[in-house]
């Protein structure tokens, strides 16, 4: 570097000196120029010329330090060359010497300024020796005392000027030294802070007094669903709304807010002043969503499972008096009364006792669900199969159903229960979508599990339903058990899986069913 900031030098110089020549000589009266007008343009275009070549050896990155040397000694050459042409010893330009002392201080340090003052010394003490030999004036002694006074002082010039510079050159050195370490240490600092900021779980977004976006990391942009890039300058409201109500210092806070994708996101986030800039914030929040989900699971697991104790218990009670009910009943039907109204109203005690058994049985379904028969099975093949058995129920008339499976998916699962949960599911929403309403079952592979998603058009599940939706009894359709989803929530947690469900008009209703792979 160094070494291109002295060619630059070089360069501008020798094309100031070769400016100003050639338009001395065109100023002049129209003559041959003078030998001394030659030589000096010589010297010009002959330090232009090796300047431009170790320039274009720079630009090649072939210049090392023969380069140096070959500028620095040309430096010497050149000033030697000009001083004669000049005067000599009277010359105005012998501070040519010490410009190229400088120069090798800053190319080759305290030593080579050294050298080239010691060249610089030899070279113009035999400038002076020759020209004083070579003059025609009378034989004396070489040296003058004036003559003495001039090359000494600029003896002792050169020497002060390669000491000084030499120091300079030295301390430069070491400050440049420790600058580009403290730099590479600022850089490796400044890729490890944004290595961690990237690779944080966390979300980390941090905005100016004026509550404008100034940053946002990697994990926040995947939490919140926003590209790289268009959130600078935004209004932090833009990107979690509400979050004003808890600045400028909150702990601990959670906050629910909505992505560019429509999905809906739970927040866990504190918010504390950003050191350095009055009114700034910096706000750290992790994704609270599935963490919460699973507690809500939890919750109503523990629920149903209480529930179905107590339902069981009761279910084997309501067994024994409506086994002797229905023995009743039928004993009074076999005498065949002759009053109307007496086998009407046996007949009815007879029927309502066997729907009454069915509710019993599926209601102990639900509490004590049958152990799983596990068997390796194609889960696309279960699937088109239920569909298609489907298609034929008259919840299905004038409904769209779609059937997509992406990819050929075998699980350990029982074949007969899972075609009752996905009974159970696809006929809600037919019946939810209802006539020129859209259908569509689908199967995919998740993280470590298939995934059956069943959607629906209608998107009529309210956030008030949401808590109840699993649990026995509750039905929002008239003839309902309500039994249904609570069931086919018992039989895939047994499975080991999960059953999830979201809603919205404008979106429509998914249950999606995770079973182990």
């Amino acid at each position: 570097m160094r070494l291109v900031w002295l060619v630059l030098f070089r360069t501008v110089a020798a094309s100031l000196s070769l400016v100003i020549t050639v338009g001395r000589l065109l100023l002049q009266p129209f003559e041959e120029p003078s030998q001394a007008d030659s030589l000096s343009l010589g010297v010009i275009i002959a330090a232009y010329v090796s300047t431009v070549v170790v320039g274009i050896r720079l630009r090649r990155r072939k210049a090392g330090r023969l380069d140096a040397w070959v500028q620095v000694v040309g430096d010497v050459v050149i000033a030697t060359g000009l001083v004669y042409l000049s005067g000599g010893a009277d010359s105005p330009l012998t501070f040519l010497y010490s410009l190229a002392v400088i120069g090798a201080a800053v190319v080759l340090d305290g030593r080579g300024a050294l050298w080239v003052a010691v060249s610089g010394a030899v070279a113009f003490s035999g400038l002076v020796v020759v020209l004083r030999l070579s003059s025609d004036a009378p034989m004396g002694p070489v040296f003058s005392s004036r003559g003495l006074f001039v090359l000494g002082s600029n003896l002792l010039a050169l020497a002060l000027i390669a000491v000084l510079a030499g120091y300079l050159a030295r301390q430069l050195s070491a400050t440049g030294g420790a600058l580009s370490a403290r730099e590479e240490d600022l850089r490796r600092l400044g890729g490890l802070q944004q290595q961690i900021l990237s690779s944080m779980p966390s979300g980390l977004i941090t905005c100016d007094a004026q509550r404008r976006v100034t940053y946002v990391n990697t994990a926040a942009r995947a939490i919140l669903h926003v590209e790289d890039g268009r959130h600078m300058g935004q209004p932090l409201e833009s990107l979690l709304p509400g979050v004003s109500g808890l600045a400028p210092r909150s702990s601990r806070g959670e906050l629910v807010v909505s992505t560019n994708h429509g999905q809906r996101r739970i927040l866990g986030l504190s918010v504390t002043p950003l050191e350095g800039e009055p009114g700034a914030l910096l706000i750290v929040f992790q994704d609270l969503t599935e963490l919460r989900r699973m507690e809500e699971d939890l919750k109503r697991s523990d629920r149903l499972a209480s529930l179905g104790a107590l339902s069981a218990q009761l279910a084997h009670e309501l067994r024994n008096p409506l086994a002797a009910m229905r023995g009743s009943a039928q004993l009074l039907a076999q005498e065949r009364p002759t009053d109307v109204v007496s086998l009407k109203l046996t007949n009815i005690l007879v029927r309502e006792s066997d729907r009454l058994a069915r509710l019993v049985d599926d209601f102990l379904r639900f509490a004590r669900p049958p152990e799983p028969m596990r068997r390796e099975v194609h889960l696309d093949a279960l699937l088109t199969e239920t569909v298609d058995m489907l298609r034929a129920d008259p919840l299905a008339r004038d409904v769209r159903v779609e059937v997509s499976a992406q990819e050929r998916l075998m699980a350990a699962v029982d074949p007969d229960q899972l075609r009752q949960v996905l009974i159970n599911l696809v006929r809600n929403g037919f019946q939810a979508a209802g006539p020129q309403g859209e259908v569509r079952v689908g199967l995919a592979r998740g993280e470590k599990e298939a995934q059956i998603r069943v959607w629906d058009s209608a998107g009529s599940i309210t956030e008030e339903m949401m808590g109840h939706l699993f649990e026995p009894f509750f039905t929002t359709r008239d003839g309902g058990t309500g039994l249904g989803l609570s069931t086919a929530h018992s039989i895939i947690r047994a499975h080991g899986g999960t059953i999830r469900v979201r809603s919205a008009p404008a979106e429509g209703t998914e249950f999606v069913v995770g079973l182990p792979l």
